[in-house]
């Protein structure tokens, strides 16, 4: 990249103190200027300013104008370097690059591969794959946004600002064309890799701090219970149909997602202190405990392939194929039994929290622990009331209400 580069030394005389002007450093780029101090100070008398160094009388000047032409080497030779291969330099990586001695571990992408190495480590005591997998992903769309943005593959710590992560969020929903709430997520990942940085001391403040992480409200699709029984009582010509039907309503039945029915084994399966059949596990997302006891429905499900040659062999509780699979089955399984949703398995969870739980009068603190949710607000955007739900409520507080005042005309 054909860049037009000139450097220079110059005397501040409006900061003078004490008799001594300041010396900066001018780096220009295609007309683009950038000052660095250079934490010298000299009699404006002893200074040439056309030559841009001191008059060489005395040791101490001949010092100074040796640091001066030791940091005109040094700029020179980055700009060199980057200009080699084909980066898009500005005055303000060069000034990074003078102040920094390691630039690799203050930088942005090195930051980023040094916070998800850690992670990788952790996979399996405090760190589930899934997230690490997560990081990686905020770490490609960046690589790829200062390529797009920034004509650059990586940018140093300090060259960060609130405009940055303002354009990062602008580029995920426009080129990436990523929902808003996944652009709020990468961004939070992104400020949390940010923050170890300033923690580690390899950065003053965090840049992003101002930049507020919004959430949306979403629709999440949900099957009523006149859809539930439809997909219970249909008849399958084809037995995988029927597998993944049977899957998908356990999950209706136990609210459990995907990636952890599908681990499920049976030595999780345990009798509760109600004396029922309890399944005892831990989430594979959070790590966190998921109890629940089974409704009759989910019951007759395990007993229905206790014998499946897979779970036999495996030792699994369900025959569960690949999510993708399953996601494909399940439309077909939709358009056989008339339903105009676009299932997946992701559904089933939804459906556990409203159709099958809330709104059949149980407490969303117990439908909560049983999701293995850690936050309440979670589980508050996960189980949304139905409309019948409401109906009936109100219902019987209209006939409450009529019973008071009815009582009260009576006296």
């Amino acid at each position: 990249m054909n860049q037009n580069y000139a450097l220079l030394f110059w005397l501040n005389r409006s900061k003078a103190r004490n008799g001594k002007a300041p010396i900066y450093c001018r780096i220009t780029i295609d007309g683009k200027r950038t000052e660095i101090s250079m934490r010298q100070s000299v009699d404006p008398v002893k200074w040439i300013t056309q030559a841009g160094q001191a008059k060489p009388h005395t040791t101490e000047l001949r010092m100074l104008n040796n640091y001066l032409e030791m940091v005109k080497s040094k700029v020179y030779k980055h700009f060199m370097e980057l200009n080699a291969k084909d980066m898009f330099i500005t005055g303000e990586m060069l000034k990074n690059l003078l102040f920094i001695v390691d630039e690799k571990q203050h930088s942005i992408i090195s930051t980023f591969d040094y916070h998800n190495q850690k992670m990788k480590e952790r996979i399996g005591i405090d760190v589930v794959p899934s997230t690490y997998i997560k990081f990686n992903t905020v770490l490609s769309k960046l690589k790829l946004y200062l390529k797009a943005n920034h004509k650059r593959s990586d940018m140093f710590l300090t060259e960060l600002n609130h405009r940055f992560v303002v354009d990062f969020e602008h580029y995920l929903r426009v080129k990436e064309q990523i929902a808003h709430n996944t652009a709020m997520k990468y961004i939070t990942m992104l400020k949390k890799v940010v923050n170890m940085a300033v923690n580690n001391d390899w950065l003053d403040k965090n840049p992003f701090v101002a930049f507020k992480c919004t959430k949306h409200n979403v629709h999440r699709e949900i099957l009523d219970e006149a859809e539930i029984i439809r997909l219970h009582e249909k008849e399958f010509d084809h037995e995988r149909l029927e597998e993944v039907r049977d899957i998908f309503l356990f999950c209706c039945y136990t609210g459990y997602a995907f990636a952890d029915v599908e681990k499920l084994k049976r030595t999780d399966l345990a009798i509760g202190i109600d004396g029922d059949t309890w399944i005892f596990a831990k989430r594979k997302k959070t790590n966190t405990v998921s109890n629940v006891p089974l409704l009759p429905q989910a019951e007759e499900i395990i007993q229905k392939y206790s014998n499946h040659p897979h779970c036999v062999r495996t030792g699994v509780l369900l025959p569960v194929k690949s999510n993708q699979k399953m996601n494909a089955y399940l439309k077909e399984i939709a358009t056989l039994c008339g339903i105009k949703k676009e299932l997946t398995m992701h559904i089933a969870r939804h459906t556990f929290a409203t159709t099958v739980t809330l709104s059949n009068g149980v407490p969303i603190e117990t439908v909560s622990k049983m999701l293995g949710h850690t936050k309440l607000a979670t589980t508050q955007i996960y189980a949304r009331v139905l409309e019948h739900k409401v109906s009936e409520d109100m219902q019987k507080l209209k006939e409450k209400f009529s019973i008071k005042i009815q009582k009260k005309d009576v006296i």
